[in-house]
């Protein structure tokens, strides 16, 4: 995949977002689309209440029409199999998010579906993806970074890739509190399985999606960026989420996910730490889960917790590229 072509799928992506927003968020203003603040959330945050969310719509146009546009310029026809397979999961689980979204804002419910309801969605999600995987040619085995060791899941695989999946864009889902802070980490995370499957690999759809990706997620910070003007809401985070893990699939990199996404590992277990100990010993281990908020009623600036983790996502990516391509 060479630079030109890098460019373009992140150029194309970036402008449609950046052309639709000015027309898309007062749109959304305007449907009353705002964004319910939880009271039990740090109190800084009721002044976002009314934010227009469920932006996230821009992030998934502009990755499915920007790939499009690119894969008919480049590979003479719309669509391949590994594209129809990378856009069920994303479509998939931005529609599941969508639902929930709508539930939210519209309907007045500030927790939009229920836990069991949000994952039988992704379940069907993940498993419907699984069934077109098997489609290809299908490896069990995970690889270990950096080493030659390789670990046969066997028939324990399909139930791996859907933990995966569900696990992966509940982690985005859970890790998206901040103004810039998934937008800023997702940037992240998709130019580094962009960067390494340009190198490393022949899966050129998976490259340009992921580039795409970082197009339209740079696009989306600049209404996204502390303070923000608009937020991704879940139809942005559990398709962004389970994208990621997809891609991870895609590309035989299960196990690096867990570097290239570090940072929402650790929301993730943050969370499922608070929960543990609070029902075990009746004790809270944080301020506040997801940790970003442990953080703000530390006293830091929300700018400053985000930019901490962008960069704390940056060097495990530059990491996560060295295991992968240097190694």
């Amino acid at each position: 995949m060479d630079l030109l072509f890098i460019i373009a799928s992140i150029l194309v992506s970036f402008f449609i977002v950046v052309i639709t927003a000015p027309m898309i968020i007062p749109f959304l203003r305007r449907l009353k689309f705002g964004q319910s603040i939880r009271e039990e959330g740090p109190k800084s945050h009721q002044k976002k209440t009314g934010t227009p969310t469920m932006g996230g719509v821009m992030i998934i146009v502009s990755v499915v029409i920007g790939s499009l546009i690119l894969h008919r310029f480049v590979m003479g026809t719309f669509f391949s199999r590994e594209w129809v397979l990378l856009m069920v999961v994303f479509i998939g689980f931005g529609l599941l998010g969508f639902i929930d979204d709508f539930i939210k804002v519209v309907l007045k419910r500030n927790l939009g579906l229920t836990s069991i309801q949000k994952l039988i969605g992704q379940l069907f999600v993940s498993v419907l993806f699984y069934f077109l995987l098997l489609g290809t040619e299908i490896d069990t085995t995970l690889a270990i970074p950096g080493t030659e060791v390789l670990i046969d899941l066997g028939f324990l695989y399909p139930i791996f890739v859907v933990v995966l999946l569900v696990g992966a864009s509940n982690a985005v889902n859970l890790t998206d509190g901040l103004d810039g802070l998934v937008g800023g980490l997702g940037t992240i995370s998709f130019l580094t399985f962009g960067i390494i499957a340009a190198l490393t690999t022949t899966e050129s759809v998976v490259s340009m999606i992921s580039f795409s990706v970082v197009g339209g997620l740079l696009g989306f910070l600049v209404f996204n960026a502390h303070p923000a003007k608009v937020f991704m809401g879940d139809t942005g985070s559990l398709a962004l989420g389970g994208l990621l893990g997809a891609i991870g699939l895609v590309l035989k990199l299960e196990i690096l996910l867990v570097f290239v996404g570090f940072v929402f590992v650790v929301e993730t277990l943050s969370v499922m730490i608070q929960v543990i100990s609070f029902k075990t010993r009746g004790k809270r281990v944080f301020l506040m889960s997801p940790i970003h908020h442990h953080f703000e009623l530390k006293g830091w600036s929300e700018w400053r917790v985000v930019t901490t983790f962008w960069s704390i996502g940056l060097l495990s990516s530059i990491i996560s590229i060295l295991i992968q391509v240097v190694l």
